[in-house]
């Protein structure tokens, strides 16, 4: 009887999409089981991928845009996704305010803005959806969401009542905050955020001291941007009566998380549990022998709301065996073959440097799912997957 394989990755970061993973899954396990039946779910958690993997999930659509990128001198040529009939749009801030967008040098998390992030929920807005989605992954922005709150008609305004333009670093210009002009439309429409990121607004454990050094904060910068945002939400709650600044998540995307809280009611989602919602992975699943799921890297952290944690517990609920590659596997795995998993492996040959990792991972990747076929041919008799769990 034709085996069924479930393949649920996220992208691997720098190298492949979650699809071309898919893809390259079947490759392998197809020089293996010529008869097998294949059921793809690209997946992310909220970051990178997030719109790609939804579009593929629900037969969506891409609306190309143009919005204002990092800084606000730039124009980013971008997308987002329509889906459910056009009910629903799919957002990635990344797409318009993510680190890929800036070469190091000129990353100051003082100066870059969510604008262009609002200016695509206001673009979606226009076309009469009643949700969206905002995956906040992979940002370089440490602004509160304050741009992203200007695109959709909030002004900020400074003591002499002229307009901020915000980046991180002048949030503590702003003394008024008129909502007369917030768009309308926001209180009809339900906004979801996906995040895989729990970090309060402020504080040790905030936006700007966990985040703002990734985006290229100095240590100074960092203190700037950390009372910064301190002001910016002392100033919500005086004249707004709004505190959410602790939520688990508000400090996602350099404080977007809070904003969007704020000032579009948005409520929070662990990224990866909406997409295993979104593409009804549970019954996918139900149907599988086996599923094969994996990401760029693998370690303890993991198990914090990652992609393949996500899809291993969902597996472990119907009993199926689950098969996750890494392009690199850290420290701290061990734990999770309690949590689902069966096999954690590698993708990559002995001595291979990392160019060769980012420029092969597809092959790479086809080459280690055909290895793992042959595994599960050659025990087949000892139902559904017993070998030894290696890395």
């Amino acid at each position: 009887m034709p085996k069924t394989f479930v393949l649920a990755p996220d992208s691997f970061k720098e190298s492949i999409t979650a699809e071309q993973a898919c893809q390259a899954m079947q490759r392998g396990i197809q020089k293996v089981f010529t008869d097998a039946h294949f059921i793809h779910v690209p997946m992310a958690d909220g970051g990178e991928g997030t719109v790609d993997a939804l579009i593929a999930a629900q037969w969506g659509q891409k609306i190309e845009c143009e919005v204002t990128g990092p800084l606000a001198s730039q124009k980013i040529h971008t997308y987002f996704g329509l889906v459910d009939e056009g009910k629903t749009a799919i957002i990635e801030m990344a797409k318009a305010n993510g680190i890929h967008l800036l070469e190091p040098a000129p990353r100051n998390p003082l100066l870059t803005t969510t604008l262009g992030t609002g200016e695509m929920i206001k673009m979606a807005l226009g076309l009469g959806v009643s949700k969206i989605i905002i995956g906040l992954g992979g940002s370089v922005t440490n602004d509160a969401g304050a741009g992203m709150a200007q695109a959709l008609g909030v002004k900020l305004l400074d003591a002499a009542g002229c307009d901020v333009v915000v980046g991180g670093g002048q949030l503590d210009q702003i003394k008024k905050i008129d909502l007369s002009g917030l768009d309308a439309r926001l209180a009809q429409t339900e906004i979801i955020i996906a995040s895989d990121v729990s970090n309060p607004l402020c504080g040790a454990n905030g936006a700007s001291y966990v985040f703002g050094p990734q985006k290229g904060a100095t240590p100074e910068m960092v203190k700037i941007l950390d009372n910064n945002l301190n002001h910016f939400a002392d100033l919500i709650e005086q004249q707004l009566g709004i505190n959410c600044r602790e939520i688990a998540g508000a400090g996602a995307a350099g404080g977007l998380g809070f904003g969007l809280m704020v000032f579009a009611g948005a409520k929070i989602q662990s990224g990866v549990e909406l997409m295993i919602e979104q593409t009804h992975l549970v019954e996918k699943i139900a149907q599988a022998d086996y599923v094969f799921t994996g990401e760029g890297r693998i370690d303890f952290q993991t198990k914090f709301g990652k992609t393949p944690f996500g899809v291993a517990q969902v597996a472990k609920r119907w009993n199926k065996p689950v098969i996750a590659f890494a392009g690199m596997i850290g420290e701290g795995i061990e734990e999770l073959y309690e949590e689902g998993f069966t096999q954690i492996i590698g993708i990559n040959p002995p001595d291979c440097d990392l160019e060769d990792a980012l420029k092969n991972a597809e092959r790479h990747l086809e080459t280690t799912a055909m290895n793992i076929a042959l595994e599960i041919m050659n025990n087949l008799d000892t139902a559904p997957f017993d070998v030894q769990k290696t890395e």
